[in-house]
């Protein structure tokens, strides 16, 4: 296990743009001080939000900033240093390979960023490549329940599907076989929504189309490792506050032997990695 190399003087600030939320984090020597998130109608108003409110929240004075470091879509609309104060940009695939693994005390893993999209990038050791991803995420969970569920609002979705019955809205094997097909146990999904009709319950469409995300996210990154040794994926991303990931990973891991693994601060990894390309002394650009 390589070591973190964190001999830095003061506070490194990590912040992932995004197009509606910034997150933002401070590593002081090996703690992470207090991630938080804000959102906003465009990145910048977001970015400069996001940092008052970070460093008035934690009483950090500018002179404790030794760097900032940005990454995220909305990096690219911030051409100046934040503040006056030393800022930079790296690379976001790179940033997510370091923050999930941070901390893990695993050398080989396939990071899956569960965004708007999903994006999966592979580590092995100092090697971090991105090797590819699905336009399946956050995006569109938000896109169908505006069209099924008439609403957008993430934790009305997450309160119906709290309520919903899978079984009501999904074929599963045992809806077409009375037994186990080799790998795959009865309460194995067949088809996602093939039992939706006219007559399903808003709550089981919730928990339908929660389910038939996180399931092609997990399907896809095992998939991905296929033709390698990799069996251990690092959930990152808001996605992994849902409460189903809770039951949909562990079945995929029993049914494929893989191990899905959801850091503490997993909304917030790629702020973290962010971060620690600074303090790792990896390749970013600086912003002038």
């Amino acid at each position: 296990m390589r070591k973190q190399n964190l001999k830095v003087m003061g506070i490194v600030i990590g912040i992932d743009v995004g197009g509606s939320t910034t997150k933002i984090v401070g590593i002081d020597g090996q703690e992470i001080k207090s991630p938080m998130f804000v959102r906003a109608t465009d990145p910048v108003t977001s970015l400069f939000g996001a940092f008052g409110k970070y460093l008035y929240d934690n009483d950090i004075p500018l002179s404790a900033v030794e760097k900032v470091m940005l990454t995220g879509v909305g990096s690219a609309y911030i051409n100046q240093p934040l503040y006056g104060l030393p800022t930079a940009k790296t690379d976001e695939f790179l940033a997510n390979g370091l923050g999930a693994q941070y901390l893990t005390r695993i050398e080989k893993l396939i990071v899956v960023s569960m965004g708007t999209g999903t994006s999966f990038v592979k580590v092995e050791g100092e090697k971090i490549e991105h090797i590819g991803g699905i336009g399946i995420g956050g995006g569109t969970v938000l896109g169908l329940s505006k069209l099924l569920l008439k609403t957008q609002d993430i934790r009305q979705v997450v309160q119906l599907a709290l309520k919903g019955d899978i079984t009501n809205i999904n074929l599963q094997i045992q809806d077409i076989c009375n037994i186990p097909l080799p790998g795959l146990p009865l309460d194995a999904t067949a088809s996602t929504f093939g039992k939706a009709d006219a007559n399903s319950s808003l709550e089981d469409v919730a928990l339908g189309i929660i389910y038939m995300v996180l399931q092609c996210i997990g399907q896809s990154v095992i998939l991905a490792a296929l033709n390698s040794d990799i069996r251990d994926f690092i959930l990152i991303g808001n996605l992994t506050k849902l409460p189903q990931c809770k039951d949909i990973f562990p079945k995929l891991e029993a049914m494929y032997n893989t191990r899905f693994h959801i850091p503490e601060y997993a909304e917030y990894r790629t702020a973290i990695g962010a971060a620690l390309t600074y303090i790792n002394k990896r390749e970013y650009m600086k912003v002038i």
